[in-house]
């Protein structure tokens, strides 16, 4: 299960498949300190039982329902001002694969991958390993509902909800590996503007007069950049700009 690939020209060339794992990039993080890892090895994990999530939440997976792995980077090409690049590339190639089969997907900033009506149907987590030198490891964190059908929360779906069809992992698993990629190729190509365009395109409540609950009260404004650092950027009714991180603003809904 969970070949070498052999269409792509680094990652995936070293793939380790767990049938049971608490954390994928736990694992991923382990290789590394080990030296066992190289840029483009992926842990994955059949049935991820503590999948972490933003916020210090977990991730609700069934066994062998969905994917749930860990790419090991080295993104010292970009600048640490520049982290967020790496994270709209990664969100940018899972809605590409994913709108072949539903339309209407969305990024929720800063890492969720959403339906509008139906919910949340994927997420990523990176964890940085910084050196005295800069960027020297990044572990992404992939959560992607595939094809279970039952969630304990109603803001969750998966593409066979959606679409009523069964899927086949390692073949979406192929795409996306194949797309993130080409997508991480371009980071290197420096087209900083074309991925963060493209991620804003399809950003969820982009430009949409909204309420959102901040550390200091409810407030109306519209989702309308994201800052070098990834912060969020948003316009005031007064026309005034504020940022916030992930963790000082909640979304209306999701």
């Amino acid at each position: 299960m969970y070949k070498i690939l052999a269409n792509t020209i680094f990652l995936g060339k070293d793939i380790h498949f767990l049938p049971v794992c608490h954390s994928s990039n736990d694992i991923a993080l382990r290789l590394v300190r080990e030296k066992r890892a190289m840029e483009g090895t992926i842990v994955v994990c059949a049935d991820q039982v503590r999948g972490k999530g933003q916020r210090g939440n977990t991730w609700e997976t069934q066994a062998g329902k969905n994917l749930t792995f860990s790419l090991v980077l080295k993104p010292d090409f970009l600048d640490l001002t520049e982290q967020f690049y790496l994270n709209m590339a990664i969100s940018n190639a899972i809605r590409k694969i994913f709108e072949e089969y539903v339309a209407d997907i969305q990024v929720k900033w800063p890492n969720d991958l959403v339906v509008p009506g139906f919910g949340k149907i994927g997420g990523i987590l990176i964890e940085n390993i910084l050196a005295t030198k800069g960027w020297e490891f990044a572990i992404v964190g992939i959560g992607l509902n595939i094809n279970q059908e039952i969630y304990s929360t109603p803001k969750a779906t998966s593409l066979r909800k959606l679409t009523g069809s069964e899927f086949d992992l390692e073949e979406i698993f192929r795409l996306l590996i194949i797309q993130i990629e080409q997508n991480y190729i371009r980071l290197k190509q420096n087209a900083l503007s074309a991925l963060k365009k493209e991620y804003l395109r399809h950003l969820y409540l982009w430009d949409q007069w909204q309420t959102f609950d901040t550390k200091s009260g409810s407030i109306v404004g519209k989702i309308s950049g994201i800052d070098p650092q990834g912060k969020l950027e948003l316009t005031l009714e007064n026309g005034e700009l504020q940022f916030f991180d992930f963790k000082e603003i909640r979304f209306p809904g999701m």
